[in-house]
């Protein structure tokens, strides 16, 4: 089984550098509805930052965690909104996790499920506030549960994949409770969250690297 490594990682931060260009206005629109209107600037410009950074990488010996270390410093320096703090807070909890050894490719709802805990630690958010971590959570819990029932790497990413899209649509339903948009109340009903908008892009790009690798 491979590991996650260096190059995977540098992969992932492509994909997903990619994605959240290509959605960059759609992310702007949804947050103007309930926030302020940059998040898709703020997503897209710090992951272009992390991937400049981090292109070429692969060819070193720059370990998993150094790479997600490097990540978050980066995405810290580029983006001074709140996502800032909280996007790298979830690298350094996934470095954590993979300075105490090595993780299967099999396993990243446990590197998934870490980085939600960083979300979670640093902006104090619960399940149901209608934030990134009602996405990051559900996804990483579907795959650790795919991987648990002997699912292929393709299987864990399907997994993956289809978990974080279903949760973000359940967003929706959720009145903010955390961030600019807990200022609407309950007229944060019925609109999409950015936050998890961009966090379904990330899981995907995690995924469909996972697939692309199996």
């Amino acid at each position: 089984m491979s590991s996650i490594d260096s190059a995977f990682l540098i992969a992932v931060f492509r994909r997903a550098a990619d994605r959240l260009e290509a959605e960059r206005q759609a992310l702007c629109a949804l947050d103007g509805e309930i926030g302020d209107g940059d998040h898709g600037t703020s997503m897209a410009n710090g992951f272009a930052a992390i991937n400049d950074h981090l292109r070429g990488m692969a060819r070193q010996e720059a370990t998993p965690a150094a790479v997600l270390r490097d990540a978050a410093s980066t995405f810290l320096a580029e983006v001074g909104a709140t996502v800032g703090p909280l996007y790298a807070t979830a690298f350094l909890h996934g470095a954590r996790l993979l300075e105490a050894g090595d993780l299967d490719r099999q396993q990243i709802g446990r590197l998934v499920v870490a980085m939600a805990d960083g979300i979670k630690a640093r902006g104090q958010a619960e399940l149901g506030d209608k934030t990134m971590i009602d996405v990051w959570y559900p996804a990483g819990h579907a795959a650790i549960a795919a991987a648990a029932e002997g699912g292929s790497p393709a299987e864990v990413a399907r997994a993956l994949r289809m978990a974080a899209e279903q949760a973000r649509e359940t967003t929706v339903t959720m009145i903010a409770a955390r961030g600019r948009a807990s200022r609407l109340k309950e007229r944060s009903l019925g609109h999409l969250d950015p936050g998890g908008a961009s966090a379904a892009i990330i899981l995907a790009a995690i995924a469909d690297t996972l697939a692309s690798a199996a």
